[in-house]
């Protein structure tokens, strides 16, 4: 546990104070219900007028990494800004650190938006509603090259290949493949590269990656889909793909008030 001190400016009710000090809402009340505050020496636990020139103290415990990029949270589902390198499953996943259920994919290097189910019915809603495709995804990602995509959809047939980790992508139909749509749109270029925006119209694995590869422009960075050479020219080792924005549609059960809910986190992408 962290202490902070500091002396109060001007007359004020104390939640503004720790409002005004950095806390969010719900930590300033936590704070003020574990008396983990004093006043001139003495502990409160109710949000009491302060005057001006008071000796505060402040105990709290530090945010964690992952609770600094939480970016919605209810008692049912959980919104986080995924960093790079860091897995969904496994014993060091965030799946594991939140203590709640993965529903969706990012790969290990991708950052960007997840969902995390924090009950059993929340998980099957989630669930369902990703293989309706009533949750909208969209990506940010830097390509190599300058395409003049319009916002249009792409169709192709994507085939995993489970023991190399890696699918291919096919402009006719082949034994194993499966259809795969994504919509992409070119944001702005400097002429070597490209910010590009991507919506899966369906979910495969590493299909934005792989689809842009096969169009000709591979995500920057992207040791597998994409050029080498590219990458080393422009000193990236991780892909720059971000999922930067989360739209829920079309519940009608436990999280029907979730409807039209658009949360979004930017990458910080500069070509």
């Amino acid at each position: 546990m962290e202490k902070m001190s500091f002396v109060s400016q001007k007359s004020d009710k104390l939640l503004n104070i720790l409002l005004n000090k950095g806390f969010s809402y719900n930590e300033a009340n936590k704070i003020l219900r574990n008396k983990d505050v004093k006043i001139n020496g003495k502990r409160v636990c109710q949000n009491v007028n302060v005057d001006g020139e008071n000796q505060i103290e402040v105990y709290y415990n530090p945010k964690s990494d992952i609770e600094e990029e939480i970016v919605y949270q209810d008692e049912n589902v959980v919104i986080v800004n995924k960093k790079q390198g860091i897995e969904i499953e496994g014993e060091e996943g965030l799946a594991k650190k939140m203590g709640a259920i993965a529903v969706h994919r990012l790969d290990r290097n991708t950052t960007g938006l997840v969902i995390f189910a924090k009950n059993k019915q929340s998980e099957k809603e989630l669930l369902q509603a990703f293989k309706n495709h009533s949750i909208i995804k969209k990506y940010l990602c830097i390509v190599v090259g300058n395409p003049k995509f319009q916002d249009c959809a792409y169709s192709a047939f994507l085939k995993k290949d489970s023991k190399k980790s890696k699918v291919e992508i096919f402009s006719n139909r082949v034994k194993g493949s499966v259809l795969i749509k994504s919509k992409f749109k070119t944001i702005s270029t400097n002429g070597q590269t490209s910010l590009v925006e991507c919506q899966l119209l369906t979910g495969k694995t590493h299909q934005i990656r792989a689809h842009l590869s096969y169009l000709g422009f591979p995500i920057v960075g992207d040791g597998k889909y994409g050029k080498n050479i590219d990458n080393k020219k422009l000193k990236e080792k991780y892909q720059k793909l971000h999922c930067y924005y989360l739209k829920f549609n079309n519940f009608n059960e436990k999280l029907k008030y979730l409807n039209n809910k658009e949360f979004i986190k930017y990458p910080n992408f500069n070509l």
